[in-house]
């Protein structure tokens, strides 16, 4: 199966798009996770805060798959 330059640097692109905002949440999630723990040893409260923290860069994620989808929609 042929494709031309456009569509395979669409599916690179596509990749590119996962890769980079999976990396980018890894290392948000590190610093996060980090605090979070922490800040529930002193205090048993704060964990559902800490979660709903863990949760946020998660979306960093989504908007990779989204433009990834777009991007294969036009290949």
């Amino acid at each position: 199966m042929a494709m031309d330059i456009g569509t395979g640097l669409a599916l690179v692109g596509a990749g590119i798009a996962v890769g980079v905002a999976a990396l980018g949440t890894g290392v948000a999630q590190s610093q996060i996770g980090a605090a979070a723990v922490g800040a529930t040893a002193e205090n048993p409260k704060m964990f559902g805060k800490g979660l709903a923290l863990m949760v946020l860069p998660e979306t960093l994620v989504i908007f990779g798959f989204v433009i990834a989808i777009m991007l294969i929609g036009k290949a």
